[in-house]
């Protein structure tokens, strides 16, 4: 007698896959580069994010840091705009079927695909220690993306590999056990690649060079009035196109206001002390509305933790489906054929 094979059931729609590290308070790069897009993501169809304070055991060991990190997580994304109304927003570890199908998808990778991964390579090359948790980070990554049957999956540039190790590892899967999950596919973000930071390198916590979104107005103006700038004289006409301060003025002015300072820039006769100004200007008033709710959601710590909860249900509700298909195909569990 032959077991049924359960099959996925790819959704008819788009469905939007994605993760945040808590590792510390989100800065431009990750509001500009990730967490916007996230948020127009969520009108195109069903869309799941997670906080992934598993993944980030790898690096924060201090568990009242990591506790906070997480929480203020959540604070930013909603006041940024992430509707719970629209989108799963829930931590990774209160989904423990992700975890279990972690497992399920370390019986099927070999171990020289995790060797070949750029994280685990940069550190062995850098002569850093590396643990078992950096190694196996794709295989986690994948079931955060397989469990819910997500179709599109937004990352940096730097991060594409991962998905196509998931669409590796469940075409694997799929092969020896039946069409259980559905394959994703990568959903580049250009725009994180073009935020630059205080120091003119790309905008990273690694290279201490960033702006905090949600930072005190007295330290941002602050980091701003030291952003790095060259020595032409204030008369010579300069091409805003290689000015790493335009680049970030245009993210939060209006086209309007970003075409006069191209101009400005173009006609020359003006100081880097006057764009810092601007700029300045013009990144409170862009993050204002996102200030006071977000002060208002700070002020009701019950909301967020609701939000995070009921997250977590929905999450957990579709982990499951995609668990149970898992198990039965590959003969755990007690019932042939059971499926979702």
């Amino acid at each position: 007698m032959t077991t049924p094979v359960p099959t996925s059931q790819e959704p008819a729609r788009l469905r939007v896959l994605s993760g945040i590290q808590p590792t510390g308070r989100f800065h431009w790069g990750n509001y500009f580069g990730a967490i916007r897009q996230y948020i127009d993501l969520q009108h195109a169809g069903d869309a799941y994010y997670f906080i992934a304070d598993l993944h980030a055991l790898t690096t924060v060991r201090d568990p009242q840091l990591l506790r906070e990190y997480v929480h203020d997580a959540a604070l930013d994304l909603v006041a940024l705009g992430l509707d719970p109304a629209r989108a799963t927003l829930f931590v990774q570890s209160d989904v423990p079927e992700v975890t279990e199908l972690t497992w399920l998808l370390l019986t099927v990778t070999p171990m020289g695909l995790l060797e070949r991964c750029h994280a685990y390579k940069e550190k062995k090359a850098k002569g850093l220690p590396a643990d078992a948790g950096l190694f196996t980070y794709p295989v986690l990554m994948a079931a955060d993306i397989l469990a819910y049957d997500a179709t599109t999956v937004p990352v940096g540039d730097d991060q594409v590999q991962h998905v196509e190790v998931c669409r590796d590892l469940a075409g694997t899967f799929n092969h020896l056990y039946g069409e259980v999950f559905t394959l994703p596919k990568a959903r580049v973000l250009e725009t994180a690649a073009r935020v630059p930071g205080t120091d003119g390198q790309k905008m990273s916590k690694s290279y201490d060079n960033t702006i905090q979104v949600f930072e005190e107005p007295s330290k941002v103006k602050k980091k701003i009035m030291r952003i790095t700038t060259d020595s032409r004289p204030m008369e010579d006409p300069k091409d805003p196109e290689t000015d790493h301060l335009f680049e970030l003025y245009r993210l939060m002015a209006s086209p309007e206001d970003t075409a006069a300072m191209a101009e400005t820039y173009r006609r020359g006769g003006f100081g880097y002390g006057e764009i810092k100004k601007a700029l300045h200007a013009a990144a409170e008033q862009f993050f204002a509305d996102a200030r006071g709710r977000r002060a208002e959601l700070a002020a009701d710590p019950a909301t967020i933790a609701g939000i995070l909860d009921d997250g977590a249900a929905r999450a957990r509700e579709q982990a499951q489906k995609v668990l149970d298909r898992a198990r039965a195909a590959c003969g755990l569990s007690r019932r042939p054929g059971a499926s979702s």
